[in-house]
């Protein structure tokens, strides 16, 4: 009994037991804090952040309560830092590289839950930005298209440090988009220059004119070219056909949708022009036969 009583007296118990009830006290603590917020708060955004914020409380509470179990003096924690740091860094290097990410992700604005990013060869929108990895719904792969494949890709932290980052949905949430549509040379091209702006217009005008405040914005910040956020159609000749470009501006998530409702206005505005419009292809026209040649 002596025996058993020296056990729970000595320090390394001491510390291990300390060490449990500190991880029961802050992991009960923070399940109640997470719950209470699932109950009282309705705005997804709103519950996400606050889900995520304790948790990162969790984190730092746990940490210290840590450093006051292993130093029973405060003004040694900056000593057992410095001792315990050169032991841990080597072996936990990608781990704090993550966490250092975790970080940078939030102070540098690189993106946010819901931005849509591309990470190397990995592109899909932001679900979830955990201590240690970001974790993406991914779009394209064998999708042909910006719609969502069905896989959730989770990315190390680490990569802010090591590749670029593409935000399709930063500080400007709108994408150029362009539809090429060739017609024939014989086409009246006046008309059917008119005939795809006003389509553009008439389908993008509004959307135009609120992306302008974002873009005014972004001028103010980044020294950039004030590029047109207006509908434009510009158009090149060569001698197979005349290519039309429609250029416009498009919400980040809506470019395969907006490119399809265009496409059916246009073909319906050609079909009802009366043959001023013909839309060009590409074909091969045989103007004679070889003769065949007889033996002697």
């Amino acid at each position: 009994m002596e025996e058993f009583y020296n056990i729970l007296q000595h320090p390394v118990f001491v510390k291990l037991a300390s060490i449990f009830i500190l991880f029961v006290v802050i992991y009960f603590a923070v399940r109640v804090l997470k719950n209470g917020a699932v109950k009282l708060v309705n705005d997804n955004e709103t519950k996400y952040k606050f889900r995520k914020l304790v948790s990162f409380l969790g984190y730092i509470a746990f940490f210290i309560g840590l450093m006051f179990i292993f130093n029973t003096k405060f003004s040694g924690i900056g000593t057992a830092l410095g001792v315990a740091g050169a032991g841990i860094a080597f072996a936990l290097q990608e781990v704090i590289v993550s966490v250092a990410g975790y970080i940078t992700i939030f102070t540098g604005r690189f993106f946010k839950v819901g931005d849509r990013i591309k990470l190397g060869s990995v592109k899909g929108d932001v679900i979830d930005i955990g201590l240690l990895r970001t974790t993406l719904m991914e779009i394209g792969d064998w999708v042909n298209g910006d719609l969502y494949n069905g896989k959730m890709v989770r990315v190390a932290n680490s990569f802010v440090f090591k590749d670029p980052v593409y935000n399709y949905s930063g500080d400007f949430p709108f994408l150029w988009d362009e539809l090429i549509v060739p017609v024939k040379t014989n086409s009246d091209f006046k008309y059917t220059k008119e005939l795809f702006e006003n389509i553009l217009k008439e389908e993008l005008g509004d959307f135009a004119n609120n992306s302008q405040a974002a873009w005014d914005k972004m001028i103010g910040e980044y020294n950039i070219e004030n590029a047109k956020v207006q509908p434009m159609v510009t158009m090149l000749f060569n001698e197979n056909w005349i290519t039309f470009t429609l250029r416009y501006v498009v919400d980040f998530k809506s470019r395969r949708i907006t490119k399809s409702n265009l496409s059916e206005k246009i073909l319906s505005a050609i079909n009802a022009s009366n043959g001023k419009v013909e839309v060009a292809s590409a074909a091969i026209e045989i103007t004679a036969f070889p003769k065949n040649s007889t033996p002697n």
